[in-house]
């Protein structure tokens, strides 16, 4: 019997739903994934949730229903829960993120680990010794990648590397930004897991009288245009999240075509150097 095409491919979001608002990535991305979709008569399904058990649920009825054809899993976490019940459900999956081999369905990967190799050897160029991290959850597989090339990276050069955890929440970034420049020994420069959290950093260094770049160098991950608008504008890992998005529509398409299951590279986060990053003062 064959099982009716509805047109519509699912998307999960397990996060609150306020950071939507705050965080351009995932409006690009979306914006991607649905222009190639609309091209085949397809939408995009949007959920918003809190957790992954929350997630989980909403597949199992996507499922029962045959409300969807195919759906998008974000934030891929390491030994994934999600990846073996959609199997058992039945339903295609098109992973963003995640390794770069070794998965049972398609997905559209990033190599996190070189261009944060590529962010920490830019700050040791212009002569920083300690440099920290500001980090997503750490269970996440894209937060693994990032964060062993930084300590590999650091250790490789006899640099000082400290890592605190953060959510991608601006909450978190000033905590974070505030235990780090407040300690002795304060790193003279910090990457942050994304904008948001830069951002937040940038407004703490402010407020502590710590001037940007010459007391502290700042660098964003996910470039947008907050960083491009900030002062000092923020220097920041650019990846066009929006192509990646047609690469993940494209991929979508693919599987549900009866194509073979791929991991497709996603380019490669490009460095934009701007006003927050300098020669850490003599």
């Amino acid at each position: 019997m064959t099982t009716p095409r509805t047109d519509a491919i699912g998307l999960v979001l397990a996060r609150p739903a306020r950071m939507l608002g705050h965080e351009p990535f995932f409006g690009e991305l979306i914006a991607g994934i649905e222009e190639v979709l609309a091209g085949e008569d397809r939408s995009l399904l949007l959920h918003v949730v809190p957790d992954h058990a929350a997630e989980i649920a909403a597949y199992r009825r996507w499922s029962a229903g045959e409300m969807v054809d195919a759906v998008v899993v974000v934030n891929v976490v390491r030994q994934d829960a999600r990846l073996a019940i959609l199997a058992d459900l039945g339903l295609a999956a098109v992973v963003v993120g995640g390794p770069r081999s070794g998965l049972d369905v398609s997905n559209v990967w990033i190599d996190d680990a070189q261009a944060m190799r590529d962010a920490v050897r830019f700050l040791l160029g212009l002569g920083h010794t300690h440099v920290a991290r500001v980090s997503g959850p750490r269970d996440l597989e894209h937060t693994h990648a990032r964060s062993d090339a930084f300590v590999q990276e650091c250790a490789g050069s006899a640099a000082q590397g400290t890592i605190v955890e953060g959510d991608y929440t601006e909450e978190s970034g000033a905590r974070s930004t505030r235990s780090l420049l407040g300690r002795p020994g304060a790193p003279t420069a910090i990457i942050y897991d994304n904008d948001v959290m830069a951002l937040a950093g940038l407004g703490v260094a402010a407020e502590m009288g710590i001037a940007v770049p010459s007391g502290v160098s700042l660098l964003a991950w996910d470039d947008s245009a907050l960083c491009r608008l900030s002062h000092p504008t923020l220097s920041a890992m650019t990846l066009d999240v929006h192509a990646m998005g047609q690469q993940v529509g494209a991929c979508v398409l693919n599987r549900l075509a009866g194509g073979p299951v791929t991991a497709y590279q996603a380019a490669l986060p490009r460095l934009s150097a701007r006003g927050s990053t300098g020669r850490p003062a003599a």
